[in-house]
């Protein structure tokens, strides 16, 4: 097999690396059991081949036994072992973007996701596990194509119903269990759901039998094993045996396998009361993880009062039907996809299917409603939470909307709405594809096209995206002159500003948002946008040379932000509250502040202010005197612009700190040395590099000898209060 020349670290070496940046696997919750023969096999097939799929039918364990055999390999590795499941996705345009969320990547840019990910790969040895792609597997063929030949280092294990028929693909049909592994499962997991009881010796054969009647299907088995609180070995037998009588056959021309699976769930559908069968069709309307409160509103009707969801959802829960995870968004709750799938086939049998995927779809309208208004809150890390796991649920929610010309403004809608996510949580690309997608239907110009309309300005402008941005906000600016919509030109006004901020034309930027914050006071508005609006004319003024100005707005903005809570504009403030410290030759105040804007941009996983942040941290640092541990920030900030957009979004203001820092640097440490510190800089990922500069890197803190200016010429001065809103007085050289 052929593997990335790239040395990995020796077995004894201390792995230098966060466990964050090993892998994503999730941690079993119960013992794997058997399937000692197949994995060994596989592991002889990744030998040899850089793509092996593991194939079979529904429920016969694929998915277990990749990432058994995954955690197993995964000291191989010296860049990890990353899992992405996609049952989830429906679009295929969003499977890409699926697999950049599994990496962890955040990339602000206009670059496609595709680059992104060979990008990413294309220097690392890891392994790649797709889990649930069968209904995807012409774009993901075409994807695990290109990342393979991109990516020499990269090695793809595959789990589904059907090979990828990739040239190279290796695949190995996975078998039902064996007899002995069968009944080993079947045994572990009934003395976990029913501990008290104690096996009898007549239990042995009817287990035995019970397991060949279930062909040894994994899933089949757990389900079989739930029905031990209530019922005996023989019970079940028997009763498995009335229902393989009752539901024979299947799908005309399914494989065998799978009608004994359908043969299973459908016993086990049986066995429901008619409240839980009906929950059990509804819930297939939701993509991934729900909540119970969605389940109440979604679910409930005359028929299934919403004081009765909860108990029907823990009679699911106990028959392994619906299965429950713990996160950072609280308890979840999921179906497995071939159970969601038999629920999906009863509820379009009932007629009901289009009425629940509304329900589904204005569920999440509002929570997207509340999560916008919640996010200028001190729940914004909350909101984020939130909004990250019930992404799928959001996508099915606009794609139902999609589905209707009728209905294209709710989609635009929810596109719109979710413009803290799209910003502020490293969701640019995705939010670009579906800001885009919204507009390709016709539809009114009405708040929700206009809104949709100025946010996709915005994303264009972190973007770098300038010409889209412009079109953009200019049809906004448009129609909200010709609809009378004061809050839509304020939005549009605003942004527009900001392009100019970014594209150096810093008087047209220092007027158009003193405009449109005057156009927010009007309309009453208040939110982090509108303060965003304080801190981009803050900094904008910064360029010009009046740092008293640019520090005073964005004090009062810092007041204004701890007095909501609100922590994501908060960060951007104290950027600009950095740069005026450490132009007034305060370094320490200046790091102190970068730290927290470092800390801040972590946890909304907010790569521009991180990247903007380190860019300054290395001039900090410069100034201080570690001139060596400077190039290693200013490299490290060199490999996160990438994923941002146009490194310093192509801005000579934005650009001179790097500037000026690149040019004490190469002088101190001379062309050799300064570039060998980038070269170490460019190998730490982000939050690698994030760790270190919190952790001072190893500065020596401290200032220039006296006499030795800290940045450049100070100077600075306060610019009348006519310049300050006409623009004029130049920008300060630094």
């Amino acid at each position: 097999m052929r593997r990335l020349q790239h040395r990995c670290p020796d077995p004894g070496d201390p792995d230098p690396r966060p466990a964050a940046t090993r892998g994503n696997l999730p941690a079993e919750l119960n013992r794997f059991v058997g399937r000692e023969d197949e994995l060994a096999e596989l592991a002889r097939l990744l030998e040899r081949s850089r793509l092996v799929t593991v194939a079979g039918v529904a429920g016969v364990g694929k998915t277990r036994c990749a990432t058994q055999l995954a955690g197993l390999l995964e000291k191989r590795y010296c860049h990890g072992v990353w899992l992405a499941e996609l049952s989830a996705v429906r679009d295929p345009d969003l499977l890409e973007h699926a697999l950049v969320d599994a990496l962890g990547l955040t990339d602000h840019s206009g670059r496609p996701p595709r680059s992104v990910l060979a990008g990413h790969f294309a220097e690392r040895s890891a392994l790649l596990v797709l889990d649930g792609f069968e209904h995807l597997v012409d774009a993901c063929a075409t994807l695990v194509r290109e990342l393979l030949r991109r990516a020499p280092g990269l090695q793809v294990l595959a789990a589904g119903r059907r090979p990828l028929q990739v040239d190279g693909e290796l695949t190995y049909p996975l078998a039902p269990m064996s007899d002995g592994d069968a009944v080993e499962l079947f045994t572990e997991r009934a003395r976990a759901l029913a501990p008290r009881r104690r096996p009898t010796a007549a239990d042995g054969a009817a287990t035995l039998e019970l397991c060949r009647r279930l062909d040894g299907i994994p899933l089949a088995l757990e389900l079989a094993a739930g029905r031990l609180r209530a019922l005996s070995v023989d019970q079940v037998l028997l009763r498995l045996d009335d229902r393989f009588r009752l539901l024979t056959g299947g799908s005309r021309g399914a494989p065998p396998r799978h009608q004994t699976l359908r043969t299973a769930i459908g016993w086990s559908h049986e066995l429901c009361t008619p409240e839980q069968r009906l929950l059990w069709a509804r819930l297939s309307v939701f993509a991934g993880q729900f909540d119970l409160e969605a389940a109440e509103y979604v679910c409930g009707g005359p028929d299934l009062p919403a004081d009765s969801v909860l108990d029907a959802l823990e009679e699911l829960l106990a028959q392994s039907v619906v299965v429950r995870e713990d996160g950072a968004a609280g308890t979840r709750y999921r179906l497995l996809d071939t159970v969601r799938e038999y629920g999906a086939e009863w509820l379009a049998a009932t007629g009901d299917a289009q009425r629940l995927r509304r329900r589904h779809r204005d569920w999440f309208l509002g929570l997207a409603t509340w999560c916008e208004l919640d996010w200028f809150s001190p729940r914004q890390a909350e909101v984020a939470a939130r909004v990250d796991s019930e992404l799928p649920n959001l996508r099915r929610a606009m794609e139902c909307s999609m589905e209707s010309p009728d209905e294209v403004r709710l989609a635009q809608y929810l596109a719109g709405t979710l413009w803290f996510y799209w910003a502020g949580c490293g969701r640019l690309s995705e939010g670009r594809h579906w800001l885009d997608h919204v507009l390709e239907e016709p539809a009114p110009s009405d708040a929700a096209r206009l809104k949709v309309l100025w946010v996709l300005g915005y994303v264009a402008v972190l973007q770098g995206d300038a010409v889209g941005a412009l079109r953009a906000l200019q049809e906004c600016r448009e129609e909200a002159e010709r609809c009378g919509d004061a809050t839509a030109m304020a939005y549009a006004v605003h942004r527009t500003g900001c392009l100019a901020m970014v594209t150096d034309d810093l008087p047209r930027a220092e007027g158009l948002l003193s405009d449109a914050l005057g156009r927010y006071r009007e309309i009453g508005e208040l939110n982090s946008n509108v303060l965003m609006a304080r801190v981009e004319l803050a900094m904008t003024v910064a360029f010009l040379g009046d740092l008293e100005e640019a520090a005073a707005v964005c004090g009062e903005v810092r007041e204004v932000c701890e007095d909501h809570g609100e922590r994501w504009t908060l960060a951007y403030a104290l950027y600009v509250l950095a740069y005026a410290a450490l132009r007034r030759e305060r370094p320490a105040e200046a790091r102190t502040m970068l730290g927290e804007c470092l800390t801040i941009g972590r946890t909304f996983n907010d790569l521009t202010v991180t990247v903007l942040s380190l860019e300054l941290l290395a001039l900090v640092t410069a100034v201080e005197g570690d001139a060596r541990e400077a190039a290693v920030l200013q490299g490290a900030a060199e490999r996160v612009w990438p994923s941002v957009g146009l490194p310093l979004f192509g801005s000579a203001y934005f650009g001179r700190p790097r500037a000026e820092c690149e040019g004490r640097l190469r002088a101190e440490l001379g062309d050799t040395a300064y570039e060998a510190g980038l070269r170490a800089g460019n190998r730490l990922d982000p939050d690698t590099a994030v760790d270190r500069a919190l952790a001072g890197g190893g500065a020596r803190r401290r200032l220039d000898p006296p006499g030795k200016p800290a940045v450049l010429p100070p100077g600075a001065t306060r610019r009348p209060a006519a310049s300050r809103m006409t623009g004029r007085g130049g920008p300060e050289r630094w």
